[in-house]
């Protein structure tokens, strides 16, 4: 470690990248959503969504299979359950004030839908299917990992290549409840993610990483639609999402004692996750690109302060 890492724990520094990284994944979801054409978004659907499943595995451990299934489903759930419900009052308010329908005015017969989730939600809830759909592909990948806690092992290759076939016979289902249709090559992002730790890191890394991942960022490669499980050419486009996430991890290490807003962002990355999407729908018609994604980022980061201080809040909203 160097210097920077002197003179505290070693656990907080790790976090502190960890923050880092998130912070520029969802700085990256954000203007994805707000520049919808063009160069830049084609380069930011090049990786934005990989790096957080990579980044989760990472971080990934074997743990008890029924206590970490239980964990996720009430930890993840109850808020995705809690921001849906609460979105949906206020798309009824919002959009009846403009004059327009809501995205669901068709009661009861939207229930089903929104139950669904995933494919099911656009419009301002568009961003839904990643959390479950992550949920998922954890409480799997740690079912295997529970039994074979080394990613390396050779026993690993049945379940990858099961979840390989998944990915590709995936790309042709039409509809996708609560962002199943990901899971697969979620899964195999994981462990990419879980294996990379284990590799030592050379200098010379850099250049075929920065070589595949520009060839992602430039436009060389499909551009990807995890939602859709759209992967371009997946081992190409793929591989250069991948590139571009281990490079941004490096960068976010090195630039962590001084990165602190990023780290702020990425702290609150699941309340702006949940929340950007609506500021955008709602307010695309009143301000510039630039204004949009400053409040879309703004807004949120807000509301995570003040959830933040409040227990209670916390528990149902974190």
């Amino acid at each position: 470690m160097d210097n920077r890492g002197q003179g505290r724990p070693q656990a907080q520094f790790r976090l502190d990248w960890v923050d880092v990284a998130r912070g520029i994944g969802i700085v990256a979801v954000v203007a994805g959503h707000v520049w919808t054409h063009g160069p830049v978004r084609d380069a930011i659907y090049s990786f934005h969504m990989p790096l957080f499943f990579l980044l989760s595995g990472m971080l990934s451990r074997p743990h008890p299979v029924g206590a970490f299934t239980r964990r996720q489903l009430l930890g993840q759930m109850r808020p995705y359950a809690v921001y849906l419900i609460l979105l949906v009052c206020v798309d009824q308010i919002v959009e009846r004030i403009k004059g327009q329908r809501p995205v669901f005015d068709q009661w009861p017969e939207d229930i089903l839908p929104i139950l669904l989730g995933g494919s099911w939600l656009r419009g301002p809830y568009t961003i839904f299917w990643f959390v479950p759909c992550l949920m998922i592909a954890r409480i799997l990948f740690n079912l295997v990992s529970a039994r074979l806690p080394d990613p390396l092992d050779r026993e690993w290759t049945l379940p990858l290549i099961a979840m390989a076939i998944a990915s590709c016979v995936s790309g042709w289902a039409s509809a996708s409840p609560l962002g199943l249709i990901t899971v697969p090559m979620a899964f195999i992002l994981l462990w990419i993610g879980a294996v990379w730790p284990r590799i030592r890191w050379r200098n010379w890394m850099v250049l075929p990483l920065l070589a595949l991942a520009l060839c992602g960022l430039g436009g060389l490669f499909p551009t990807l639609n995890m939602k859709a499980a759209d992967y371009g050419w997946p081992l190409l486009s793929i591989g250069a999402a991948v590139a571009t996430s281990f490079l941004t991890f490096r960068l976010s290490a090195l630039i962590a004692p001084g990165a602190g807003l990023l780290a702020a962002l990425g702290r609150a990355s699941m309340v702006i996750m949940y929340c950007h999407v609506a500021v955008i729908h709602y307010l695309t018609p009143y301000l510039s690109k630039y204004a949009l994604f400053a409040v879309a980022l703004v807004v949120p980061w807000g509301l995570w302060k003040a959830i933040s201080c409040s227990p209670k809040a916390s528990r149902w909203l974190l």
